[in-house]
């Protein structure tokens, strides 16, 4: 039996319509890889961020000495045994440098994590629902972001002990406020969207359109903001490492080493200088890094 016409067009549509969006999207990924490698310091931040990875992966194997136990003579400089001299107690530097590389990358991607979990849920409340919700969540992010960071992190730093585990949960908790207002002002331009109206429609629940139909438009915004802010974290840990509210000692730390250097800054610099440089590094990797992510996930960026 002969099928109508109009069901005969109909049949092919939908595999083509899905073959078609397929390749867009393969097409838009590949612009993307373009134009991110076409950006020659993102790719150079991005091999650096891949070694300092492969560096704290591997840390238990490339050190050449224990990063905690007295190996040498103390603030001995830089020699053949010992490529970056030891410490102020006799400890091996470039040990201590490599697993400090651990500490950074764990309380940076871990903080993050965290702010983006909260700031994600929090914008997206925010600007999905609006009403009295916005202006409730508004009113919270607004009075965190009133308080100084810094002075804000020692206050609450002090008062947990010292540990790489409380250092992730504060710095986490109190910096997800510019993923919510990002978020925020994302979803509140996403919602009266025809795909959003149209799955609001048939029938879908709000959490379903927020996680199915908004958050995956959102991503793009949040991964590079997410990596330009690695580095900040990196420097805020330093800074209550420093102030001798971060990890607890003898768990390497760069900015403890830094403060365990800068008694010794005349007479013993490589101390503080090696653990200077590997911060200014990394923090710069990865800015790099969120630049290149930036011209390769910005949907107004041209080929």
């Amino acid at each position: 039996m002969a099928l109508p016409l109009s069901k005969v067009q109909k049949l092919p549509a939908q595999p083509a319509m899905a073959q078609l969006d397929g390749r867009s999207r393969r097409s838009e990924r590949s612009r993307a890889l373009h134009r991110f490698l076409r950006y020659r310091p993102g790719v150079v931040g991005g091999f650096i961020v891949l070694a300092l990875v492969f560096i704290a992966l591997l840390a238990p194997i490339i050190v050449p000495y224990s990063p905690t136990e007295k190996v040498g003579s103390r603030a001995d400089p830089p020699s053949a045994d010992f490529l970056l001299g030891n410490d102020e107690i006799g400890r091996d530097v470039l040990s201590r440098l490599i697993y400090g590389t651990r500490v950074a990358l764990v309380v940076g991607i871990g903080a993050i994590a965290i702010a983006v979990a909260i700031g994600v849920v929090i914008g997206a409340a925010s600007g999905y629902f609006g009403g009295k919700v916005d202006t409730l969540l508004s009113r919270v992010v607004d009075t965190l972001m009133a308080f100084p960071l810094l002075a804000l992190l020692v206050t609450l730093a002090a008062l947990f002990d010292p540990s790489l585990r409380n250092v992730v949960i504060v710095i986490g908790v109190t910096v997800w406020a510019s993923y919510a207002r990002v978020v925020r002002a994302d979803v509140m331009s996403l919602r009266e969207r025809e795909f959003v109206l149209a799955a609001r429609s048939i029938g879908a629940g709000d959490a379903r359109i927020i996680g199915r139909h908004i958050l995956p438009n959102i991503v793009g915004p949040v991964i590079v903001l997410a990596s330009l802010d690695i580095g900040s974290i990196i420097i805020l840990e330093s800074a209550l490492s420093f102030l001798g509210l971060g990890v607890r000692p003898p768990t390497p730390s760069w900015g403890g080493m830094l403060s365990a250097g800068r008694s010794l800054l005349r007479n013993a610099p490589h101390i503080a200088v090696a653990p200077g440089i590997a911060i200014m590094v990394t923090v710069l990797a990865f800015n790099l890094l969120g630049d290149g992510l930036r011209d390769a996930l910005d949907p107004r960026q041209r080929d």
